[in-house]
């Protein structure tokens, strides 16, 4: 059987076309049909597969095997037969996302080829996502500089909207040209040319001139293993991407009261007030434990025991550990302690360096009692209980 004539690599705009099942066939194991021509691109190269309909049914997947052959995966009904050998099918491809995958597609040779003339940084690995696309250069170190650089660099070209041209050239032909990248293939080698710019290897679907791509725009730089990874959007994407962050931008100017260029300087002045506010609230709950463990030093002395048992209305964890530094300080203090809180009662059981009460094992006592969890060292533990636990009458009963 003949390998599937491809109809993008003459006219990557073609979107209707015709094509005759010539066999049935599977991949991976899913039933898939094969035509004599299609104008459907197969997932390869790091571009994703091209969606759209074949004969009135959606294509779920298109793959290519290593004879050539397109297989062209359906959507059919359960118990739905695939379209009979001989039959001609009408294809109509997705343009939507056919036309974005042009974009990214050149837009990716355009950012390898900046990237090599700006930062000497050759691509080692590209794939083109559904949300996300990346290049993988040769560098583990990419300064973020140099790639802005980059970026702009494409975007020059993109302005001046040179011709993008596809080809099989002839073996001569392929010697005289500046490669970026050497062939994967040996055979039907295909070359995209960018006019005065780059020349690459590739069988994907690109667009025909450089404005076609309409932008490129870089969302981040980092290491990723052993590698600079540079992530970046183009085309229809790129400009989706940025409305939506100029409307998150607009959004954050009105809740601010403030125009959209003024947002850095009003979060900054809320991180500020932030910082002072916290600053506050920790002095604040500082003197609140002064005052609440000073009030309960009365009743430590005066319990035989030397054991205090308290509900310290509103008070957090981090409220109960302060007031218990405090009355722990006195080495034979055993401390039991709750709050008040929408979720139930926070509690902290911790006694003093001379004290031998066993905090941990008591707490598991009362969780198991009143049906909350907790636990902890024989010197601390902490808890919570059930919302209406009557936690000093439940200490008593468990006390004795």
């Amino acid at each position: 059987m003949a390998s599937t004539e491809r109809l993008y690599f003459a006219d990557p705009f073609l979107h209707r076309f015709t094509g005759r099942v010539v066999a049935h066939a599977a991949w991976n194991g899913t039933p898939s049909i094969i035509l004599d021509r299609t104008a459907f691109y197969p997932e390869a190269g790091g571009q994703m597969a091209d969606r759209g309909v074949l004969g009135g049914a959606a294509v779920r997947d298109v793959q290519v095997d290593d004879a050539g052959l397109v297989h062209h995966v359906l959507e059919l009904p359960e118990g739905g037969a695939l379209p009979a050998v001989g039959t001609e099918l009408p294809g109509e491809i997705d343009r939507v996302r056919r036309r974005l995958h042009m974009a990214l597609h050149t837009g990716q040779h355009m950012l390898s080829r900046a990237l090599v003339d700006v930062a000497n940084a050759h691509t080692v690995s590209s794939r083109l996502g559904e949300t996300l696309c990346t290049i993988d250069v040769d560098l583990d170190v990419l300064e973020e500089q140099k790639v802005a650089e980059a970026e702009a660099f494409v975007n020059a070209v993109i302005e001046e909207d040179v011709a993008i041209r596809a080809f099989f050239p002839t073996s001569e032909e392929l010697a005289a040209l500046p490669l970026r990248r050497k062939p994967k293939v040996t055979e039907n080698i295909r070359v995209v040319q960018i006019d005065g710019f780059d020349v690459s290897p590739c069988g994907g679907t690109h667009c025909t001139r450089s404005a076609q791509v309409g932008m490129i725009r870089v969302l981040g730089v980092e290491r990723y293993k052993g590698k600079g990874r540079v992530s970046f959007s183009a085309g229809r994407r790129a400009r989706s991407e940025l409305w939506a962050e100029a409307g998150t931008l607009r959004g954050l100017g009105r809740a601010f009261t403030c125009g959209p260029g003024e947002v850095p300087a009003s979060i900054d002045k809320l991180r500020r007030e932030l910082t002072e506010a916290r600053e506050a609230l920790g002095a604040a709950r500082a003197r609140l434990a002064e005052h609440t463990a000073a009030e309960l030093v009365s009743a430590l002395e005066q319990s035989p025991e030397h054991r205090v048992v308290a509900v310290v209305d509103g008070a957090s964890p981090e409220s109960l550990r302060a007031i218990a530094a405090r009355l722990t300080s006195r080495p034979e203090a055993v401390v039991l302690l709750a709050g008040q809180g929408p979720e139930g009662l926070p509690v902290l059981i911790a006694r003093g360096s001379g004290a031998s009460f066993g905090c941990g094992a008591f707490l598991k006592r009362l969780a198991e009692a009143a049906g909350g969890r907790g636990g902890g060292r024989p010197e601390h533990a902490e808890g919570r209980l059930p919302l209406g636990t009557d936690f000093p009458a439940l200490v008593a009963s468990l006390l004795g």
